[in-house]
């Protein structure tokens, strides 16, 4: 039997995916697919280095250890070819707080930013509480998302855009974006001095032959109006420990984004963050390669199952993450009629694509990083009502 088919049950654990609906909607029977986070356990190295922690019981003040930064910097280099040095290197609890950060750091109330659309909800969440001027840029396809590089840099000029965040890999589409993609992208943000925030939070839940670029790589002069944020928390199912790096090579970048840091106290962290990410990437190799295997087991199980039952939901492949972007337009319902059925009738929880964006209009995000059975009794429960 395969580690990650075995079912870890999660209720009554306060976990927001299977709590949190089953509070609301008072279904006890409610299968949850939605908010990212896997139904897997973590590897064991993380856990045998959370128990030794725990066992000896102190729990006071703690420095970042040099072999944290060395099992990044390894991490990096080895998975992604990107060279990182120490002094690269912030850290902070997570990569919405610290794209809040950049945006304090780097921007002024009302200054325009921009983002995909569709995207991870709190890109826009984060930009509106920080009284900043959303703009959206619609991506273009049905099959895979593309960006509409004319209509990017229009809304650059016209809104006289300060900062861009740049989700990749994609969420919710699973694009990783290509080189040449990044590449244009730079050059209209260099054109008009606008700065990049990459989340590449998903950078290791790449699917060959698809290749995951870190935007600091695309060209050597990127590294000077960008900063890039990732974590080991979505790759090894640490959410809980508020930990993530934020990467800065341009020295004015970075010592602004620190100033801002000691001003709100933000500069530390969870020990047990640290303790997990270092263990994550000193042990996690053939843990993330089983993984990746398993979710792309189960990503070709459900497009086999949705062609096969549900002719009429679309979907677009995932080359990246363990989210599928569910297109349910041929059935002609309302965002909250959608959402209801597959609730009050489905018994299945997916997240509703209109907080995504306009583009998530009739749409849906199911999440497989869960036991293969699970998955196949959602499906077929979907397959009952749709």
């Amino acid at each position: 039997m395969n580690e990650f088919d075995t079912i870890v049950p999660r209720k009554n654990t306060n976990s927001v995916k299977w709590d949190t609906p089953i509070k609301n909607h008072e279904k006890d029977s409610l299968l949850p697919l939605w908010i990212a986070d896997m139904d897997f356990p973590t590897l064991p190295a993380v856990q045998t280095a959370f128990c030794e922690y725990v066992n000896q019981g102190i729990f006071g003040y703690a420095t970042f250890p040099n072999e944290l930064y060395e099992s990044i910097i390894n991490w990096q280099a080895k998975q992604h070819q990107y060279t990182l040095k120490k002094e690269d290197i912030l850290f902070h609890s997570g990569v919405v707080p610290s794209i809040a950060l950049a945006i304090q750091a780097f921007t002024k109330p009302n200054d325009a930013i921009l983002i995909h659309d569709p995207v991870y909800p709190p890109f826009a969440a984060v930009i509106k509480a920080n009284q900043r001027k959303l703009i959206r840029n619609q991506l273009t396809g049905t099959q895979t998302f593309q960006i509409n590089f004319e209509l990017f840099e229009k809304l650059i000029i016209e809104e006289n855009v300060k900062l861009f965040i740049l989700c990749n890999p994609h969420n919710p589409g699973g694009r990783v974006w290509k080189q040449e993609e990044l590449y244009q992208i730079g050059l209209i943000c260099q054109r008009h001095h606008v700065l990049v925030i990459s989340d590449e939070i998903h950078q290791d839940l790449v699917f060959s032959p698809h290749i995951f670029t870190t935007y600091h790589n695309v060209d050597t002069t990127f590294k000077e109006h960008s900063i890039v944020l990732t974590s080991a928390t979505k790759t090894f199912n640490l959410a809980g420990i508020k930990q993530s790096m934020v990467f800065i090579k341009n020295p004015d970048l970075r010592q602004r984004f620190k100033t801002i840091q000691k001003q709100l106290c933000q500069n530390e962290i969870n020990t047990f963050g640290m303790i997990g990410t270092q263990a994550a990437y000193q042990h996690g190799e053939q843990w993330l390669m089983d993984l990746l295997a398993y979710i792309k087991e189960n990503i070709q199980f459900a497009l086999n199952f949705l062609d096969q039952h549900l002719p009429n939901i679309h979907y677009m492949k995932p080359e990246a993450t363990y989210l599928i972007w569910l297109d349910f337009s041929d059935y002609q319902l309302t965002n909250s009629q959608l959402n209801k059925k597959m609730i009050e009738e489905a018994g299945v929880v997916l997240n509703s694509g209109i907080p995504f964006g306009s583009r998530g209009n009739q749409h849906m995000r199911l999440n497989v990083a869960c036991p293969q059975s699970i998955l196949e009794t959602a499906l077929q429960r979907m397959a009952q009502v749709f």
